[in-house]
This record gives C-alpha cells, sequence and structure tokens, in this order.
C-alpha cells in the first residue's frame, strides 16, 4: 500500500459572527477528528475553542472527537449557542399573541 493512498483531504471550519476561517490539508486516513483539529492549527489561533465544550460536526452531522472521516469531509467545530432557539419562539409567539 503506498503512503499516498494512506492519505486524504480534509477542511477544518470555524465560523465567527463576522469571520469564517477554513483550514485545508492533507492528512493521514486513520486520524481522529480531534487529531485532525489539534493538528490544524485553530486551537493556538482561537484558544477560546474548548474540545470539551464545542461540539463538532462532518457536514452539519455532530460526531465525537473519536470518530473517523474520509476524503472531502468538513470537520466543522460549533460556537455555543447565545440563546435558545426554542425559548425565542415561544417568546415570539406570545408577543405575537399579546398583539
Amino acid at each position: 500500500m503506498s503512503i499516498e493512498s494512506d492519505m486524504i483531504h480534509v477542511e477544518v471550519v470555524y465560523a465567527l459572527p463576522h469571520e469564517q476561517r477554513v483550514f485545508t490539508l492533507v492528512v493521514n486516513k486513520n486520524m481522529t477528528v480531534e487529531e485532525i483539529i489539534q493538528q490544524s492549527g485553530v486551537l493556538s489561533l482561537y484558544p477560546d475553542v474548548d474540545l470539551k465544550k464545542n461540539k463538532v460536526g462532518v457536514f452539519s452531522r455532530n460526531v465525537k472527537l473519536d470518530a473517523m472521516v474520509r476524503d472531502k469531509d468538513r470537520i466543522e467545530i460549533y460556537r455555543p449557542l447565545l440563546a435558545d432557539p426554542k425559548e425565542i419562539r415561544r417568546k415570539r409567539a406570545e408577543q405575537a399573541k399579546a398583539k
């Protein structure tokens, strides 16, 4: 088996309100999501990212840090929600009833 066939292309994405960073990497296909995120450099650029708290996903599907990825996958690091969407909808419904 050649070394080249052991490598895959992936992206690590971290989005802030006014900025999106995309890190393109070529990694060993046996690396976990966590190892790829660490190799990307995103954690040193954004020290507020805490993999114990921030959820991660691949193409909008939540995954665990020990998950494996495939060629051309996009690993996404999610920021914590500032407000609960269900609570916001409930408040809007109450305001609409009041009007």
